[in-house]
């Protein structure tokens, strides 16, 4: 028997994604790894995912630290498969792109897929999908060299006790006076923190005592330390702050609303709805036995009013190709509904939606909701969006004026529902109240479309019976 080096790239994660983040390792250098058994967790823009291994073998060497970044096709990990004398020599390393080309002919899933769960973790990522394991022959390279084993790192050794606390070498770095040092070890200040303002960089009586006061005067907040956004955080020295790197779901969601926010010119109305018809309704939905097994809320109606305002008013689910200059109208309505989770926003969207009826619509919000609560939101249930509601009215606020979802020309701001005074038949009486906001690209829809479509939603809202004539 020998053995042969291979190293594994990270596959081609599909949907136009070309990156991910080492999240943790599963297995460490010297272990022995079956195919198909999980090697390592990587983290998405969209999704976490288990990768399996390829190979039987030992692993010789882990190519990329946890929390790290890289492209598709990066070696990731080096595997010294197993292999019969004899045996004959492993194919060239296929050109750039030709292993997921292969691999993605072959069937041999590479690309990775949504299926498979893992236990949950204490960060708070509670599913998981895992990727099909890739084909040895797609990713197979020539053998590399073992990686030679670093010398032994010398003991360092043990700092000495400055005045104020600080080492020796940290002492040396810091031009203060004697007293100054002294002022310093009194009040407990670290000089090497404090913001020198005297000649040359000298620190002087003042810059201690207006860090001391600084210092003295605020009280820190504590957070627990299994929250799951300080999670990846490195703590500052003087434990005033936490920096986070800026990775997966929370850096897309920054760079979509940016592009977003300052491509498309947005233009927001706003309009307030007697809605206490529609909440008569959604009580008599409850008793259904139709909607037994499903969970009835305010937000259906407005999904199914949505949907009605876009059969009347087509033009608005469109996007603007830039590239191309031209306006795509779609004929189609996949409905997203905004999703706040630990990793961030998401905003799956219900496929076809225009054609199913309002128990297929509950049914389906129900399923989007569940899904993006346990984090296995995949890119597919993410992607070619057209319309989009966020529902703000379920953290109590009024209203907003929300971003578009790139790609998308509409979004729909359903807010909180109060009972206020309301004229209603000349009288004013206790009424179901709400308020609704719509923004959209103003590129695509001039201002009469979008405060026509807005009215016909809000009309739908105060009397959801219109929905039987329109629908």
């Amino acid at each position: 028997m020998s053995s042969n080096n291979q190293r594994f790239p990270l596959p081609d994660v599909g949907e136009g994604l070309t990156e991910a983040e080492i999240v943790e390792w599963r297995v460490a250098v010297g272990d022995t790894v079956e195919v198909n058994q999980t090697i390592v967790e990587i983290e998405t823009a969209k999704s976490l995912v288990d990768l399996p291994s390829p190979w039987t073998g030992t692993v010789s060497a882990l190519l990329v630290e946890p929390g790290t970044t890289v492209d598709v096709g990066t070696p990731i990990i080096e595997i010294a498969v197993s292999e019969p004398a004899g045996a004959a020599a492993p194919a060239a390393a296929p050109e750039p792109g030709a292993a997921t080309e292969q691999a993605q002919d072959e069937a041999s899933g590479s690309v990775l897929v949504g299926y498979g769960t893992a236990e949950a973790k204490a960060s708070g990522r509670r599913r998981r999908y895992q990727a099909a394991p890739a084909a040895p022959a797609a990713v197979a390279v020539a053998p590399a060299p073992p990686a030679p084993k670093p010398a032994p790192a010398a003991p360092k050794p043990a700092p000495e006790p400055a005045g104020n606390g600080t080492t020796t070498a940290t002492r040396a770095r810091v031009l203060a006076k004697p007293p100054v040092r002294k002022l310093a070890k009194d009040l407990g200040v670290d000089l090497a923190s404090v913001h020198a303002t005297g000649p040359g960089g000298i620190v002087t009586r003042e810059d201690v005592v207006a860090h001391a006061e600084r210092s003295s005067v605020r009280t820190l907040t504590h957070y627990p330390d299994d929250e799951p956004w300080l999670a990846s955080g490195v703590v500052s020295p003087d434990g005033r702050q936490t920096r986070v790197p800026v990775r997966s779901v929370r850096k897309r969601t920054a760079e979509a609303m940016v592009a977003s926010a300052f491509t498309a010119p947005h233009v927001t109305v706003l309009h307030t709805v007697d809605v206490t018809r529609t909440m008569k309704l959604v009580a008599s939905l409850k008793e259904d036995r139709d909607f037994a097994d499903v969970k009835v809320t305010p937000l259906l109606v407005a999904a199914k009013a949505v949907l009605l305002a876009v059969k009347r008013h087509p033009q608005i689910n469109a996007s603007w190709d830039d590239a191309a200059q031209e306006i795509v109208y779609k004929h189609y309505v996949n409905l997203g509904i905004a999703a706040a989770t630990p990793r961030g926003l998401v905003v799956p969207n219900i496929k076809d939606a225009h054609t199913l009826d309002l128990l297929g619509i509950a049914t389906a919000l129900n399923e989007l909701t569940a899904t993006a609560r346990a984090g296995r939101t995949s890119v597919t249930d993410m992607s070619d969006g057209t319309i989009t509601i966020t529902n703000l009215g379920v953290f109590g606020i009024d209203t907003g004026t929300p971003i578009l979802n790139p790609g998308e020309s509409g979004i729909l701001a359903f807010g909180a529902i109060r009972q206020q005074p309301w004229v209603h038949k000349g009288k004013v009486k206790p009424r179901w109240v709400t308020t609704l906001s719509f923004s959209f690209d103003h590129r695509l829809a001039d201002g009469e479309l979008g405060a026509r479509f807005l009215s016909d939603v809000a009309r739908v809202l105060e009397d959801p019976s219109r929905g039987l004539v329109w629908g």
